[in-house]
């Protein structure tokens, strides 16, 4: 699978020779990555962020040529391999200019994806956030959805002025598909079966915050972070 690991284990280790440190941020979906991420990169203005569902999506809108082999792929119903995130990831480093630390989120996954990472870039620090289940599913079932305008309203904190009905447009709101408590449950369950392990493989890396809110659980990300040094 990875018949380009040589090259990009060059590309990798040369790029990044002179950089600060490498973080991998770890949760179960919709367990605020994303959110804790927006505020370590504006807490800490040296971090380039590298979210590879963002990346992809960004290279699959441009036509580049690895967005193109990439949508080729997706559209037969193929699984990207490895390779194509490897790449994403080095050639957004090569990119980035000045030495910077590196906060990865949304790769590796899996074991045997850490496993070749680790071969190539040496990830320094994990944080791992700890989300309770019930939460997580109180969380993104409660967002719902008005389709014309994709805008999302939630009941505990931005409802809709009349139940159910768009403020704007007056259309029905409407619940994805993914924001249904069975799919966010199945969600977890592949975290738990495929993800879950990384923590263990990380060993003394790793760093865990657990919480119910991203205000909270960042106090204790922020603080780890001006401790280990920025």
């Amino acid at each position: 699978m990875f018949n380009r690991l040589p090259a990009l284990a060059r590309s990798l280790v040369s790029s990044h020779q002179q950089r600060n440190a490498t973080y991998l941020i770890l949760g179960k979906p919709g367990g605020g990555k994303g959110t804790i991420s927006k505020k370590i990169l504006k807490t800490f203005p040296s971090f380039l962020h590298l979210s590879t569902g963002d990346l992809l999506r960004s290279e699959v809108n441009s036509n580049s040529p690895l967005g193109l082999k990439a949508k080729g792929i997706m559209s037969s119903g193929g699984l990207l391999p490895d390779s194509i995130i490897l790449d994403l990831v080095s050639s957004t480093i090569e990119k980035s200019g000045e030495p910077k630390n590196l906060l990865l989120d949304g790769f590796p996954r899996t074991l045997p994806q850490a496993e070749s990472l680790d071969k190539m870039l040496k990830v320094d620090h994990v944080i791992s956030l700890s989300i309770p289940d019930s939460t997580i599913v109180s969380r993104t079932s409660d967002r719902w959805l008005s389709p014309s305008i994709n805008r999302v309203y939630s009941y505990s904190y931005d409802p809709p002025k009349v139940e159910g009905k768009c403020d704007e447009t007056g259309e029905e709101l409407i619940q994805r598909e993914d924001d249904k408590p069975e799919s966010v449950m199945k969600r977890l369950q592949t975290y738990r079966e495929e993800t879950e392990v990384l923590n263990e493989y990380y060993g003394g890396r790793v760093r865990v915050f657990e919480g119910e809110t991203s205000d909270v659980i960042f106090e204790g990300v922020e603080e780890f972070i001006k401790e280990i040094g920025e």
